[in-house]
């Protein structure tokens, strides 16, 4: 298999479903939205920007399975199985607030093999293979289109953007957060929240961020932006420290050079 040329096809699948998204947004009505558990939502540019998703990669790769965040395929036991968020950040998008965007990756049991992460209001595509680094396609000032390598970024944790997420599941995850802040807040260069578990992997890949955190997650959220990360130079992890985070349900992301501060400041948060 040729990672690379898959990667890019996986490019092009993302971005038209981008374009699908950025087509429904202009008309979008909040009435169309449904709620799947408290504060959680969908609507129907979800599920039309999955169905979109799971034909063309059909068609890549036949004999993959999926991992889809609103249940349109499914996996038996497929030796490749594609994990795909068609919409990472829907509060965002309902709001008309920045960034949205279409995550995709594809694994193949333990291996992380293609990230594929676009953002939708930007117009940036982030992009890695194994082995391959990771990489991001964006317009110039002309309005052409280049690709540049991405690297994480270098600050220690005194000088360091994080970014520290807020995920649906308030009951449990609300004193931990608070603790979170608490301890960083005021001793780091400073805290952000974006609504996209996708767009902070990519961020923390590109520099943008130093490090990155959140719990309750699916493996749809950040299974793309962790290999994007890795292939940056940094380093990911579950909240434990393990290296092995593929089916668990928290990520921590960083430059590696915060690393064991902000696992120290989630051992004391918990």
């Amino acid at each position: 298999m040729d990672l690379q040329q898959l990667t890019q096809r996986v490019c092009h699948v993302a971005r038209e479903a981008g374009a699908y998204i950025n087509k429904e947004r202009a008309n979008f009505s909040v009435d169309k939205v449904e709620r799947k558990h408290a504060h959680d939502y969908v609507s129907y540019v979800d599920k039309g920007s999955e169905q979109l998703i799971v034909k063309a990669l059909r068609e890549l790769l036949p004999e993959a399975g999926f991992i889809t965040e609103e249940g349109s395929a499914g996996h038996t036991d497929e030796q490749y199985v594609w994990v795909v968020d068609p919409l990472d950040g829907t509060t965002n998008f309902i709001h008309g607030y920045a960034p949205y965007a279409v995550s995709i990756a594809l694994i193949r049991g333990k291996e992380q093999l293609v990230g594929v992460v676009y953002d939708v209001c930007a117009d940036e595509c982030f992009y890695a293979w194994q082995g391959g680094g990771a990489h991001i396609e964006m317009r110039n000032e002309k309005g052409e289109m280049r690709n540049e390598a991405l690297y994480v970024g270098k600050s220690a944790i005194n000088d360091a953007l994080l970014c520290l997420q807020l995920p649906y599941n308030s009951d449990a995850y609300k004193p931990v957060i608070t603790r979170l802040i608490q301890h960083f807040y005021g001793h780091v260069g400073s805290i952000r929240m974006i609504g996209s578990a996708a767009i902070a992997l990519c961020y923390v890949a590109a520099g943008r961020f130093d490090a990155y955190a959140e719990r309750y997650i699916g493996r749809w959220d950040y299974m793309a932006g962790a290999l994007i990360v890795k292939e940056a130079g940094g380093r990911v992890t579950n909240y434990a420290g393990d290296d092995y985070f593929m089916e668990g349900d928290s990520v921590v992301a960083t430059n590696g050079v915060v690393h064991e501060d902000l696992l120290e400041g989630i051992r004391q948060a918990q």
